[in-house]
């Protein structure tokens, strides 16, 4: 259940453009920093934080055979654990209904937008495929993992680089100096509706109250990709214009933020 008093007051702070974190404007972005290579023994992670949400994530590359309506694609999979020192809110066990909404979400921004050219991922036609596992893992939920998430993903990605491939089989001891091949660079903006507010980057606690939302993914030519709504509220007509336009102005923006 909603907590009635919060929504109220940050629906009261809104109304005057500011934020419970001291955001002056409903569509300012919280600090973004971004670390690569934390990983030893992945083929390439980023570290991402906006505000005091906090998230990693690493690719590990294997073989094996690929999907059989796509005998010469390599595959994409990507993964969220919740790791329950990140928030109040999860709990020990198995995926629960965000965490598998959040890796569906990352999954299909980078999936439509076409990051990496899965073609060039193939080994033996039908028979052998690199195959790239995306590992997200919040270490602190301060709000918006998705976008943080998908910004960590896509760096990641951009860093990655094949271990060495011999006889078939993986030499992970050994790095190439090959990277992934990267087609295009999305960035995830979602817009959520606080009663008759939009906002982006929002706090966990706004997050809580939150009547809706739209993850919007965009690339630099500012194609949108791919588009997933949460939540029971709605958006009109003109808000979800409003939001296309909110994404691709943010998704510029947070595309200079991060290099």
């Amino acid at each position: 259940m909603k907590n009635t008093n919060l929504k109220n007051y940050l629906e009261s702070l809104a109304k005057k453009g500011l934020r419970a974190d001291g955001r002056k404007g409903l569509l300012k972005i919280r600090e973004i920093s971004v670390k690569t290579g934390i990983i030893e023994k992945a083929e390439g992670s980023a570290r991402v934080k906006m505000g005091d949400t906090d998230i990693i994530v690493g690719v590990k590359l294997r073989v094996g055979t690929p999907f059989p309506d796509t005998p010469e694609d390599g595959v994409l999979m990507t993964m969220v654990e919740q790791l329950p020192m990140a928030s109040p809110d999860w709990e020990p066990g198995p995926p629960n209904p965000y965490a598998i909404e959040m890796a569906r979400v990352i999954d299909r921004g980078l999936r439509e937008s076409g990051i990496v050219d899965t073609k060039k991922l193939c080994i033996t036609p039908g028979e052998l495929v690199w195959i790239m596992n995306i590992d997200v893992y919040p270490l602190n939920n301060d709000g918006n993992l998705v976008d943080a998430g998908s910004i960590a993903a896509l760096k990641a990605i951009k860093t990655a680089t094949f271990p060495k491939l011999e006889d078939d089989k993986i030499i992970y001891e050994e790095k190439t100096s090959k990277k992934l091949p990267v087609n295009v660079e999305p960035i995830t903006v979602t817009v959520t509706r606080l009663g008759e507010h939009l906002m982006i980057d929002t706090t966990r606690e706004e997050e809580s109250v939150a009547d809706t939302r739209l993850s919007i993914t965009v690339t630099k030519d500012n194609k949108i990709h791919a588009m997933q709504k949460a939540g029971f509220g709605s958006f009109t007509e003109n808000e979800l214009y409003e939001c296309f336009n909110i994404a691709i102005k943010k998704s510029a923006e947070i595309r200079k933020k991060i290099g």
